[in-house]
């Protein structure tokens, strides 16, 4: 199914708390926050969301609930000999002032944490859950950016199918300028037909348009295929919505007709925002 790259899914249970936030990126980037204790999970858990996931960045968040924190104790063979080292100190030195608990407290070595008691099976139960309901807000999200998709698809390939109705008029009204200004240059009876053929001929070639046309509908087709297949198409879409707009920029260029260069501006148009909206899609 179709997704969106960004989306936020959480979970929580008698140990855990877990909250999964995804962004736009080129690829897949993770980034976890969690206490030290659970470090050695990491890496399962990373692999966890890649079996899910294959573009966005994603920012995970996990906590243990408070009766489950890490206790805290006093490493007193630590603090007594800190204490009588800086007792000796200032006996050698005379120097003034008390050493107090305060004094103490500045050295984190004498604190010493404990590994909390937890259960390892929550933690992966917590974090499946959370990217659960990330990836349900993720293909909500998709479906919607897909059907907007979708519908301007349809007014590039009707804009497209006009274009090409316009083409042939647009041949006709060159060939009839070319005569009216041969007429106004040479006398009647000296106008050579076949020169006004053979210049008709030659802009004709400049301005035909139909290889553009028919290589934009393949495009149109192609994509729509792409996108209705579903996955990770992002990337693809990204590629054939250059092809397009190159497409286009080359019909801007040829057109040699007021109506096909509003056309050409509305599709250009049309593109930005559909562009847009894949730079969203995984």
């Amino acid at each position: 199914m179709i997704q969106s790259m960004t989306g936020f899914g959480s979970a929580s249970n008698n140990d855990f708390a877990v909250e999964v936030r995804s962004l736009n990126h080129r690829f897949i980037d993770i980034s976890v926050k969690m206490p030290a204790c659970l470090g050695p999970y990491e890496i399962p858990l990373r692999n966890i969301l890649k079996e899910r996931f294959q573009r966005g960045r994603f920012d995970i968040s996990i906590s243990m609930n408070s009766e489950k924190q890490a206790p805290v104790g006093i490493n007193m063979d630590i603090a007594k000999n800190i204490y009588l080292s800086l007792r000796d100190l200032k006996e050698a030195l005379a120097i003034p002032g008390e050493i107090d608990i305060r004094t103490l407290a500045g050295f984190r070595e004498i604190i010493m944490g404990k590994e909390p008691d937890f259960d390892i099976d929550k933690l992966y139960a917590a974090f499946k859950e959370a990217i659960s309901n990330l990836e349900e807000m993720r293909i909500k999200e998709g479906k919607f950016l897909a059907e907007d998709i979708l519908r301007r698809l349809g007014l590039l390939h009707d804009m497209n199918d006009k274009i090409k109705l316009l083409a042939p008029e647009t041949l006709n009204r060159w060939k009839e300028r070319i005569t009216e200004r041969l007429k106004l240059i040479l006398e009647a009876e000296m106008i050579d037909n076949s020169r006004i053929l053979q210049e008709a001929a030659l802009m004709a070639e400049k301005l035909d348009i139909s290889e553009e046309t028919s290589r934009i509908e393949n495009h149109l087709v192609q994509f729509r295929e792409t996108l209705t297949a579903g996955g990770a198409v992002g990337k693809r879409l990204d590629f054939l919505v250059q092809e397009i707009n190159r497409e286009v920029n080359t019909l801007s260029s040829k057109a040699g007709d007021y109506s096909i260069a509003n056309f050409v501006v509305d599709m250009k148009t049309e593109i930005e925002k559909i562009r847009e909206q894949i730079q969203n899609l995984q």
